[in-house]
């Protein structure tokens, strides 16, 4: 019984646990499917918003080329091209900027009728005298109704876009600057592309920095380029935009758990961050949980109450048993026997009693101590197993003495029955050296007359093997209402 409680046990924690493991890993597969979704949202976004940027760098470098092949663009020159830069993609301005060498600087200003202007845009700026050559914004085009406002400004002056304008002039690439104050106004990046007298060499570096002319630029917003992204997603998601590790475009919080992918602006890496609404589906897997633990109580709880019963039967079993032999306690017999008798009433069939009681069993205690008289004990109950039916009745009713009830009997089967257990009782090996012992057998019917008690039935089972002993023992007699019959011989 224990073995099995726990083994019921285990079971049950294995159901447990087994279902807040597969609740788990349901949630686990959620989160997974979750954060792909979000993840495939986050990366469609930035190629929606990465191919409208390419769509308007592309049209600077073939405005670049176009301007090359042109040298100095004129206002004429710069409005065939002008309007196309900022019609499609994500632009929102752009400029041409000759390069002015310092002498050049009041020739150019009076050629075109635009002053070299200079802004302070940031902490420094070197005063134009120390500048060898100027980047003025001479003609722009831009989605806003004044751009003319922005005509004549030196870019030079800005030492961060110098640096900027350096860089693109030296690489001969779309070079964008960091997270800028727009000269159109807004916040956003500038992308310059260079212009190269042509037929000049431009292998090295410095060779490419000796034959720049100027640079076409444009002008990114950081709202346009989020627009770019957002046609892309659903209405209801949050959405962020970082360059340089600044916060562009986005709430002022953190996204926790949103998918992040790279945008790539020319030679610059915006990050946007994708974070849908709600998260992982939990209903399944708290549902499984709860299933899981519900079960586990519940088998828990039959476990519990098959233990009582268990516990209360084993009981029952060890008050009727005896601890010795196994067999049935005189508690027991007693009602084993009246239960018989009323089944013989119930049916008109006849049964009987055989009562035992080992001979000389003293001398073997007194010869060869209690263990055994234990081990004879013992010996007698297996020969009462061997020699019985299963339906029968076997019981020590205490010391050395026995009784077997045998329901649907004859008297001749009965007086059989008693023979044969003597017989073996005799006829059994003992070992250790121990002594042979017979048994005296006292027979007495029930059924004959309904009103007989059980322990009319046992005093006469009683009587009849006292007279079987009085006669020297080794001898089975039948009791009789006026006397007892010797039903058998000596073995």
């Amino acid at each position: 019984m224990r073995r099995r409680f726990w083994a019921g046990i285990v079971a049950v924690m294995v159901i447990a646990v087994g279902s807040v493991a597969a609740a788990v890993l349901v949630y686990l597969d959620d989160h997974d499917d979750f954060h792909l979704m979000q993840r495939e949202e986050a990366v469609r976004a930035a190629h929606q918003a990465e191919a409208a940027a390419a769509v308007s760098i592309g049209k600077l470098s073939t405005a670049s080329a176009f301007a090359q092949t042109q040298g100095r663009l004129d206002r004429h020159g710069f409005s065939v091209i002008g309007r196309t830069l900022v019609g499609e993609g994500a632009l929102d301005g752009a400029a041409y900027i000759p390069r002015i060498p310092a002498a050049s600087r009041d020739y150019y200003e009076r050629a075109l009728g635009i002053p070299i202007r200079e802004r302070r845009l940031g902490p420094i700026m070197r005063p134009a005298a120390q500048r060898p050559v100027y980047f003025p914004v001479t003609f722009g085009a831009s989605t806003h109704p004044q751009p003319e406002q922005v005509r004549g400004f030196d870019l030079g002056s800005d030492p961060l876009r110098a640096r900027v304008l350096r860089r693109a002039g030296e690489s001969g690439r779309a070079v964008a600057t960091p997270l800028v104050p727009l000269l159109i106004g807004g916040t956003g990046v500038n992308v310059f592309r260079a212009i190269y007298r042509d037929g000049a060499p431009r292998t090295t570096r410095a060779e490419r920095w000796r034959a720049l002319t100027g640079f076409i630029a444009g002008s990114f917003r950081v709202g346009d380029v989020a627009a770019a992204a957002l046609t892309a997603l659903p209405e209801d998601v949050e959405v962020q935009l970082r360059v340089d590790g600044g916060l562009a475009f986005g709430p002022r919080r953190d996204l926790e758990g949103a998918a992040t992918v790279p945008i790539h602006i020319a030679d610059r890496t915006w990050v946007l961050a994708v974070k849908n609404p709600g998260g992982p589906n939990l209903s399944l897997p708290v549902a499984l949980a709860v299933l899981g633990i519900s079960l586990a109580a519940l088998r828990g709880l039959l476990i519990l109450a098959w233990s009582r019963g268990e516990r209360m039967r084993e009981l029952e079993r060890q008050a009727s048993e005896d601890a010795l032999t196994g067999l049935d306690n005189r508690r027991r017999f007693e009602k084993d026997l009246a239960a018989a008798m009323a089944r013989s009433r119930r049916y008109g069939s006849t049964g009987a009693l055989l009562v035992l009681d080992l001979d000389d069993f003293k001398r073997v205690n007194d010869s060869h101590g209690h263990p055994a008289g234990d081990r004879l004990i013992k010996d007698v109950a297996a020969v009462l197993r061997k020699r019985t039916r299963q339906s029968d009745a076997l019981a020590r009713l205490g010391g050395d003495e026995f009784a077997v009830i045998l329901p649907r009997c004859s008297r001749e089967e009965a007086e059989r029955a008693a023979e044969a257990i003597a017989a073996e009782v005799v006829a059994r090996a003992p070992e250790d050296g121990g002594e042979r012992v017979s048994v005296s057998v006292g027979v007495a019917m029930f059924g004959d007359d309904p009103r007989t008690s059980p322990a009319t039935i046992v005093s006469e089972a009683d009587a009849a093997m006292y007279a079987a002993k009085d006669e020297g023992g080794n001898r089975v007699r039948v009791f009789e209402p006026d006397s007892v019959r010797e039903g058998a011989g000596e073995r």
